[in-house]
């Protein structure tokens, strides 16, 4: 896509949110739920497909694109960008990365237009960044699968139309070998989805235990065929390489807004006859976080041109992802203070993102987690035991 064209995506998008969906998100926090009106608007502008290829009815953008567009999405509620959030992200990036040229054409176009949702079902009870542990099977009956096992905090769970499962195929192969992806329709029988999470924050966007009761699936059910036979730890680690790159834009969006919110605040609540504006320790922690914003924006746009390029898509995309998920918990946690008892009432957009930005540093990866796999990368061998 042309940067022209680019730019238009964007330009409707930025005004869709906070036009659209900002004026909103004190009824989807209320609600947990998006309304249909902005669902289907979402559907109409191709959100459901950005990062699938033209050929598969998608938009096509690359990282550098995407995360131009995923500004603007941070700007407002992250219930809105979990709508389409694992359709372009982890779920399917599964297909993008692993699947047959037939299991693209099947599902992708359905996924980029929004008749699909996809979830991506890694995460287990005692299985989360680090799936070597995982305990979901699936084993061989002549020319079936058969998957049994349960997955924990899986989002878009309760409206998935499909699911991206790993599942445990050699049970004698160590750690994170072994292990495979599978396409699952959730009407398969024996597929059971529970009752939607009760979360600290993010409301609207939903999360639900899975349960996979003797799921029995055709032989080509495994993502990528033969081929991909224990081969899904690869898959899952390239979608969640993609995916912090996305994260790491959302929390940078995020953050524009929670310095605009600091800002408008700041000028417009008085104390002792003038703005608090003028106080310098106020002053201060603006200044912090409009350079927290400059720091995580520069970096992700780095990342994204260097996972395009090919020269890193592994110490790059969990950099950015660590350190955008933190500093936007740090920017959020300024905001309330600059708002005082203000900021932590409920109907101020301040407090709602509070809560909302402090899943970022838990999901697709800790932050532990990234600095493992940071500091792994960065000492070599001589770092792992």
């Amino acid at each position: 896509m042309d940067n022209a064209d680019l730019a238009e995506i964007v330009s409707a998008v930025r005004t869709f949110v906070r036009n659209e969906v900002v004026p909103r998100e004190e009824e989807i926090d209320a609600t947990d739920a998006v309304p249909e009106s902005l669902v289907a608007a979402c559907k109409d502008m191709g959100l459901y497909g950005f990062t699938i290829p033209e050929q598969y009815g998608g938009l096509g953008l690359s990282v550098t694109q995407e995360i131009e567009l995923v500004f603007e999405l941070g700007w407002t509620t992250p219930a809105l960008r979990s709508l389409f959030g694992t359709n372009n992200g982890i779920a399917g990036h599964v297909l993008l990365e692993g699947a047959t040229d037939e299991q693209k054409k099947e599902w992708l176009p359905r996924l980029a237009s929004g008749e699909v949702t996809a979830s991506f079902a890694l995460t287990e009870a005692d299985a989360g960044s680090d799936p070597s542990s995982l305990t979901t099977s699936a084993r061989r009956d002549g020319n079936r699968w058969v998957i049994n096992g349960a997955k924990r905090y899986i989002t878009n769970a309760p409206v998935a139309d499909v699911f991206m499962v790993f599942a445990r195929t050699d049970p004698d192969a160590p750690g994170n070998r072994g292990i495979t992806a599978f396409l699952v329709p959730a009407d398969t029988p024996g597929v059971s989805v529970g009752p939607a999470d009760r979360k600290m924050g993010q409301f609207g966007a939903h999360t639900a235990d899975v349960s996979f009761d003797d799921v029995v699936l055709p032989r080509d059910a495994a993502v990528g065929g033969e081929d991909g036979v224990n081969n899904g730890f690869r898959i899952a680690a390239q979608c969640l390489a993609h995916g912090r790159v996305h994260i790491a834009a959302f929390c940078v969006g995020m953050a524009g807004r929670l310095v605009a919110e600091s800002v408008e605040f700041s000028q417009t609540r008085r104390s002792g006859g003038a703005p608090i504006a003028r106080f310098q320790l106020i002053q201060g922690l603006v200044a912090d976080s409009v350079t927290d914003h400059y720091a995580g924006r520069a970096l992700v746009r780095e990342v994204a041109a260097a996972y395009d390029a090919g020269t890193d898509k592994i110490t790059g995309p969990s950099a950015a992802k660590y350190f955008c998920s933190e500093m936007v918990n740090r920017v959020a946690d300024r905001a309330v203070q600059i708002h005082g008892g203000a900021g932590y009432m409920r109907g101020v957009a301040v407090e709602r993102f509070y809560r909302d930005a402090r899943l970022f540093r838990i999901y697709e990866g800790t932050s532990q987690i990234q600095q493992v796999i940071i500091a792994r990368q960065t000492l070599g061998p001589s770092a792992r035991g």
